[in-house]
């Protein structure tokens, strides 16, 4: 078979999981050439952050090529290209940031700190540039989550922006930062407000992707100032599968709906508890609850996620399991989590046949 044949039928064969179309039809191969030598150039560029994917893929197109007229040999270059997207009420982008997202909870304690920093880990680890901003004043946790060093400040660049601190690969801010652990936040809303917008605009953010906003438990001033002054492309939001966490979870999707924030994807924390000694699994707070509320808003389940001692030592540590375990099990549902949330974007509003204009036929 000719080569255009073979690359044509390899694409088409390959569904890609979490875009739920063939590459052929994602229109990803951007340029391919035979040289004299019997070499096939093959340069590639996905959609969303997916580096764990593209061993299989480059292993899919090196088979299938084989067989294909005078190809000796395959060399594959996978690449990505995570585009902006805008947000809400035509707000100007932040500079140095394609797009922002929002990490909520209707309720605390259902581990939505937790999930911010694994999630943003499982981010960078799948080829992403990712940020974080810990917009809880009151009660800031990622500093200690990522193993930033007691009493470490941020720099500052020519006495206006700040420079984020640098943690495991992630471009990290947070009011932590420029106070110490025991001093008290007694702010009314207006001080909180400004200090969050003081902390998105003034950070001197480089080059990111994906900016992850650790937002407070519920709906309130700084959801608010969120909404009216950052342009966030979409939301993530956490529950746990009892009742109650479920009631406010629906407060913060409507949240997000009212102020024209598109919800990226519902996380079902602590879905059942596992015992350390025996592995016995038990849903201690329900089942399937959001499993449900993803069904009744229409928006995907992101993953559900073991209540497991394990994951609560290893961020106190200051090393999330993301980078604590990179092969466990928790590991790779953050991955999986990390490919559909940015899938999930990457499909909101872009016309992928106009970015990655079809070139099968050139030789």
């Amino acid at each position: 078979m000719s080569v255009e044949a073979v690359l044509k039928q390899a694409l088409s064969n390959y569904q890609d999981p979490y875009f739920g179309k063939s590459l052929w039809d994602m229109k990803v191969l951007k340029d391919w050439s035979l040289e004299a030598d019997g070499t096939l150039n093959l340069q590639m560029i996905l959609p969303y952050a997916c580096r764990g994917l593209q061993g299989a893929i480059a292993e899919l197109l090196g088979n299938a090529l084989e067989d294909a007229e005078g190809v000796k040999s395959v060399a594959l270059a996978i690449d990505q290209k995570i585009l902006p997207h805008a947000g809400q009420n035509n707000i100007a982008a932040l500079p140095g940031v394609r797009n922002v997202i929002a990490v909520a909870s209707g309720k605390g304690g259902v581990g939505k700190s937790t999930i911010t920093a694994n999630l943003a880990l499982a981010l960078a680890a799948e080829g992403a540039r990712v940020g974080v901003l810990d917009a809880d004043i009151y009660g800031p946790s990622q500093g200690m989550m990522l193993g930033v060093p007691e009493g470490q400040r941020p720099g500052v660049e020519e006495e206006k922006r700040f420079i984020p601190i640098e943690a495991h690969g992630l471009q990290l801010m947070s009011m932590a930062f420029l106070v110490t652990e025991k001093t008290p936040m007694v702010w009314r809303g207006p001080m909180v407000s400004g200090a969050l917008l003081q902390m998105a605009t003034q950070t001197r953010w480089d080059d990111l992707d994906y900016l992850l906003i650790d937002l407070p438990p519920g709906t309130g001033d700084i959801q608010l100032t969120l909404a009216q002054k950052i342009p966030v492309a979409g939301a993530v939001v956490v529950t746990t599968p009892q009742d109650i966490a479920l009631l406010d979870c629906r407060k913060g999707v409507e949240m997000f709906r009212k102020v024209n924030v598109p919800v990226l994807g519902i996380v079902e924390n602590m879905s059942v508890h596992i015992c350390s000694a025996c592995g016995h699994a038990e849903p201690l707070f329900g089942e399937d609850g959001g499993v449900r509320m993803a069904e009744e808003y229409g928006v995907p389940l992101l993953g559900q996620l073991p209540l497991h001692r394990t994951i609560r030592e290893q961020t106190d540590s200051g090393r999330p399991s993301v980078v604590a375990e990179p092969d466990s099990e928790v590991a790779r549902r953050f991955a999986d989590m990390a490919r559909t949330l940015s899938a999930t974007l990457a499909q909101r509003d872009a016309d992928q046949a106009q970015l990655f204009p079809d070139l099968i036929g050139k030789g």
